[in-house]
């Protein structure tokens, strides 16, 4: 799994932990121009990696290395940015801070402007945790952000998706292997747990309905839940860390919004396509038609899908995925 890392040294965090040497992990595709405005952010997502992001990156995608230099960025917490499994003691492990979805922005730009020089983006795309960053980007830094295209993510975690992570939460510290995050072996049955919990919100009732489970050799729901998968190479505190990331995120929880969640939204000058999943149990389509509500320059492309919160995510139906690339290029043609 190949990627770059770049130091950011010590850092101060949004609820104040001063963190020693905090490494951001990345991956390029594609050149930066010499007038360096053809770049493109694409951050990971909840569990997700630099290499998951790849499906939609190459010559016969809207995502052409050949015409944007597109910047894969590792969240904090995922296992190859600063994560509880990598981060030196006294931060390792359960004593991991929390990255808040500001955090996050606020060093990927950093990054950006430090590493490459690069002040102003083409364009942030993202998906689920990942849209959320994009919309944090819109708001917090309107004037540094083109153009912003959030798939099955919003703005703020709803009441409801913060119960959904309560169930995450529990799953992953319940098991009594996990011995309140000092284990010295992955403990197996969170993930298990975490993976039934994930089977049943991620995938919408249609999806069932429909027996979709078939194309996975399956033949009925039970065999689904029960089949046999291999345990993620992740790490447990890792999870953990995204769901309290994720958990409190709210792109007008900060120093120039102050909750004001509607003025975070219309800050945002950024051409954008937001793109809920019909059948989206995380993220509903009501919750980002209040979004575009409030925002000056978006369009809503709700991805007519049976596939929940999995639409378009690596694996799942093509057409899917296709409707997904056919927004990023009509947001870049723009």
């Amino acid at each position: 799994m190949t990627h770059d890392v770049y130091d950011l040294g010590t850092v101060t965090l949004q609820d104040g932990v001063t963190l020693p040497s905090v490494k951001i992990a990345y991956k390029t595709h594609g050149a930066l121009n010499a007038a360096k405005d053809n770049a493109i952010l694409f951050p990971t997502w909840y569990s997700g990696q630099h290499p998951d992001v790849e499906w939609v990156i190459g010559p016969q995608w809207a995502l052409d290395p050949a015409r944007y230099f597109i910047v894969v960025v590792n969240i904090f917490g995922n296992g190859v940015s600063a994560s509880p499994s990598n981060q030196p003691a006294p931060f390792d492990r359960p004593r991991f801070p929390r990255f808040t979805i500001l955090d996050n922005v606020l060093l990927q730009r950093r990054l950006l402007t430090e590493r490459f020089g690069i002040d102003i983006l083409r364009a942030v795309i993202g998906r689920s945790m990942g849209a959320q960053l994009a919309f944090q980007w819109g708001s917090y830094f309107p004037d540094k952000v083109e153009r912003i295209l959030p798939l099955a993510g919003s703005a703020r975690t709803s009441p409801h998706n913060f119960v959904f992570l309560q169930n995450v939460r529990m799953a992953l510290t319940s098991d009594p292997a996990w011995q309140q995050g000092e284990y010295t072996t992955q403990p197996t049955l969170a993930l298990e747990r975490m993976r039934l919990i994930f089977d049943s919100w991620g995938l919408s009732q249609t999806w069932y309905r429909q027996r979709l489970y078939g194309q996975q050799g399956c033949a009925t729901a039970e065999d689904f839940i029960n089949r046999k998968v291999p345990a993620p190479p992740r790490d447990v505190n890792d999870f953990l860390a995204q769901v309290r990331t994720w958990e409190r995120a709210d792109i007008s929880d900060n120093d120039i919004y102050k909750k004001d969640f509607p003025a975070a939204l219309r800050a945002i000058k950024a051409r954008a396509i937001v793109m809920p999943s019909r059948t989206d149990l995380y993220f509903p389509p009501e919750d980002s038609e209040i979004e575009v509500s409030h925002m000056a320059n978006a369009e809503l492309r709700v991805l007519e899908s049976v596939w929940g919160h999995r639409a378009a995510a690596p694996g799942t139906d093509p057409r899917d995925i296709a409707f997904f690339d056919a927004a990023i290029r009509d947001l870049l043609a723009r």
